[in-house]
């Protein structure tokens, strides 16, 4: 893990403590989001940057859930939300930039308002297309409004600069298949599939 990473780790293990606080403004921001994006999850489903588990009361019943988080504090919340819902997780302390599954191990990959938070967004999502099989989605949603300006200049500026994801995940390999905004276009949602030969498009539903 490269020193930005850590440094990222230690952030969110300090933020783990007071995260839920704001949970009940994402949900105004956020509106049926959450709910829209994990509804459309099937079969094996992998959550990257799971943190306390916010997600986790929108999946559908029958999928097995795995989630993935850098922050052990965030990873323990989760653990304890899961616990509370009774919903079986796997909840997983590693870096999206780097994970530890083997290629093709999910249908469905989901990051919700976090990859605007990884160091390096096209290595992580070049990693979520990894572990996904031929056909399977990716599921998107995230801030958006350093490519707006005045913003944008100021994101120019930096080591790593961030884009929009949804071009990144074009980059990397994947086919979008819808994309909108939300929160007066600061949130982009994306679907998106990674395309498999003849006879593996992506999955229905």
């Amino acid at each position: 893990m490269d020193e930005h990473t850590e440094r990222v780790r230690g952030d969110w293990n300090r933020m783990a403590a007071g995260y839920d606080r704001g949970e009940r403004v994402q949900r105004l921001v956020l509106g049926g989001t959450r709910a829209r994006l994990c509804g459309l999850a099937r079969g094996r489903t992998l959550e990257v940057a799971v943190g306390t588990g916010h997600d986790l009361p929108y999946y559908p019943d029958g999928i097995e859930l795995t989630g993935l988080d850098l922050s052990p504090a965030m990873l323990a919340r989760a653990r304890r939300r899961a616990a509370a819902l009774g919903r079986p997780v796997t909840l997983v302390e590693g870096d999206a930039q780097e994970m530890r599954f083997d290629d093709g191990a999910f249908d469905t990959v989901l990051c919700a308002l976090s990859l605007c938070a990884i160091p390096d967004q096209r290595r992580a999502l070049a990693e979520m297309y990894r572990v996904l099989r031929p056909g399977g989605r990716l599921l998107l949603v995230d801030h958006i409004e350093y490519t707006k300006a005045p913003w944008r200049r100021r994101e120019a500026r930096k080591e790593r600069p961030r884009r929009l994801p949804r071009a990144v995940a074009l980059e990397v390999g994947f086919e979008v298949d819808r994309h909108d905004r939300t929160a007066l276009g600061f949130l982009e949602r994306v679907v998106a599939h990674r395309p498999g030969p003849a006879g593996e498009g992506p999955i229905a539903g």
